[in-house]
């Protein structure tokens, strides 16, 4: 009897301490200007507007630094390859190549000030957090030396930076007041359709202390989106009209232009 009474004493202080603690944590709201980015025959790129607040109640103990706020955007998945141009009999062709899969097609990190001074590299390594901690495995490892792998991988990187695609920006989330915060993701007009994945990280002395989740779909509307459909869907008859029409486009031509 004395001893289950003990055990429901100790639960009973452990259920006692642990409301405080979960009512001192800080809580992450955010949300999105828009979730949805519709690409038409006139699209040239917009800008998505990620915003929120970091909420509070009153038994919550102040923190001793600042809040650092980081929003990663991640494109689907996909499959690409990297080719490396040499020199072959006075040509410059594509002679060898890395193929990396589930690379996130558009890859996007914002944030209150460099990474590295938010928190250790290894807290951004687990979360995957900075163009550096991406986990990008290209086949034929075993077939390759270290130095052949990073000089690959930089080059991945690079190509896709330099498309707009991929994009790391310190000192972009602007704090509007101790506690609301907002920044601005350009959204490039090559990018690729799909579901994709907004995560708010907030940070103290180099810790998550809470995290939000969004979802932005990007999709072809009009006849954009019927042709899109078409290609994926039914290749032979895509092909087929593609080529009607430019036999088509080139009798055309003929007639308007030929001399009498």
């Amino acid at each position: 009897m004395m001893k289950q009474l003990l055990i429901s004493c100790v639960v009973g202080l452990g259920l006692a301490f642990a409301a405080p603690m979960q009512s001192q944590a800080e809580t992450l709201v955010s949300a999105l200007s828009s979730e949805e980015v519709n690409i038409t025959s006139n699209f040239t790129g917009t800008d998505i507007t990620v915003f929120g607040e970091i909420t509070r109640d009153a038994a919550t103990v102040p923190r001793s630094g600042p809040y650092d706020i980081v929003v990663v955007v991640e494109g689907p998945p996909e499959r690409v390859t990297t080719w490396r141009k040499e020199r072959i009999f006075g040509l410059w062709i594509n002679a060898h190549s890395k193929t990396y899969t589930n690379v996130p097609s558009f890859y996007a990190v914002h944030s209150t000030r460099p990474l590295q001074e938010i928190t250790e590299d290894d807290t951004l390594e687990d979360q995957r957090t900075g163009l550096v901690n991406l986990p990008l495995a290209p086949f034929g490892v075993r077939l390759s030396s270290a130095e052949d792998r990073r000089a690959f991988r930089k080059a991945f990187l690079q190509e896709r930076v330099d498309l707009g695609l991929y994009a790391e920006r310190p000192d972009t989330i602007k704090l509007l007041s101790p506690t609301l915060f907002a920044t601005s993701i350009p959204i490039p007009a090559n990018v690729p359709v799909g579901e994709f994945k907004v995560t708010t990280f907030l940070y103290n002395g180099g810790v998550v202390l809470s995290e939000g989740h969004q979802e932005l779909t990007v999709a072809k509307k009009g006849f954009e989106q019927f042709t899109f459909d078409l290609a994926n869907e039914n290749p032979a008859l895509y092909g087929v009209i593609a080529v009607i029409l430019a036999l088509f486009t080139g009798w055309l031509a003929g007639v308007i232009f030929r001399k009498d």
